[in-house]
This record gives C-alpha cells, sequence and structure tokens, in this order.
C-alpha cells in the first residue's frame, strides 16, 4: 500500500491544527484569501503582516518538501492565459462568496457556519459538475 494515504492525514491533521491555533491564538480565520490579501498589502486588517507571510510562503514550501519526500512529481502546467483566467475566476468568486474554500471549508464548517456549510456545498457542486463536464466533453 503506498504511503500518500499517509501523507494525506498528516497533512490534513497539520492544516486542521494550524486552523485551530490561528483560531484560539489570533481569534482568526485561517482562509488562504485573507492571508493572502494581507501577505500582499491588499488588505490592511487581518492577523499580523509577518505571520500572514509565513503562511503563504509555507504553502508552496510545504509542497516543494513533500515533492521531494516522495521522490518528485510530474508537474503540468497550463498556458499563461488560463493561469490568468483562472486566477481572475477564482479571486471573483472568493469575492462573491466572502471568502475561500479554506475559510469556509476548514474554518467555517468546524464552527458550524450555516454560511460556510452552504458555500461548501457549493463549491463541491461546482467542481463535480465541472469534472463531469470536462469529461463528456473529451477534455
Amino acid at each position: 500500500m503506498p504511503l500518500s494515504w499517509l501523507f494525506g492525514l498528516l497533512g490534513g491533521l497539520m492544516i486542521g491544527t494550524a486552523a485551530a491555533l490561528m483560531l484560539l491564538g489570533l481569534g482568526r480565520i485561517a482562509g488562504v484569501s485573507g492571508l493572502a490579501a494581507r501577505a500582499t498589502g491588499l488588505a490592511d486588517a487581518g492577523p499580523p503582516h509577518t505571520l500572514a507571510m509565513a503562511f503563504i510562503l509555507g504553502l508552496p514550501l510545504g509542497g516543494w518538501l513533500m515533492a521531494r519526500a516522495m521522490g518528485g512529481v510530474s508537474l503540468s502546467i497550463p498556458s499563461t492565459a488560463t493561469l490568468v483566467v483562472g486566477g481572475l475566476l477564482v479571486g471573483f468568486g472568493t469575492r462573491l462568496g466572502s471568502g475561500c474554500t479554506s475559510g469556509h471549508g476548514v474554518c467555517g464548517m468546524s464552527r458550524f457556519s450555516r454560511r460556510s456549510i452552504l458555500a461548501t456545498v457549493i463549491f463541491m457542486a461546482s467542481g463535480i459538475a465541472t469534472v463531469a463536464f470536462m469529461r463528456m466533453a473529451g477534455l
């Protein structure tokens, strides 16, 4: 049996622990979009700038460390246009939904927030519908 299930379990525990520590220690939700806005200076409110920077820089660093630990991964990067359009759509959705999947899915649902539960159901349904459409279209 591959160790990927163990890495998934450990990753989930680390995400949950980080979210709980941030909520209990700072009274702040560990939503990536809010932390990214704070780290880049797009938002004045939120956690301390250094904490937001450390959190945001830790995301790709953690991915890089896991790739090294697992012996590398294959990576397929889409075109620049696809990245820009995707980023704009994610940003629009984040503003429209008053938060991102991590803020609603990890932090909001654990607090039994009705708004976060609804947002997470919509995220999941949209993802499922997108994958189904792409498979039917042969993409």
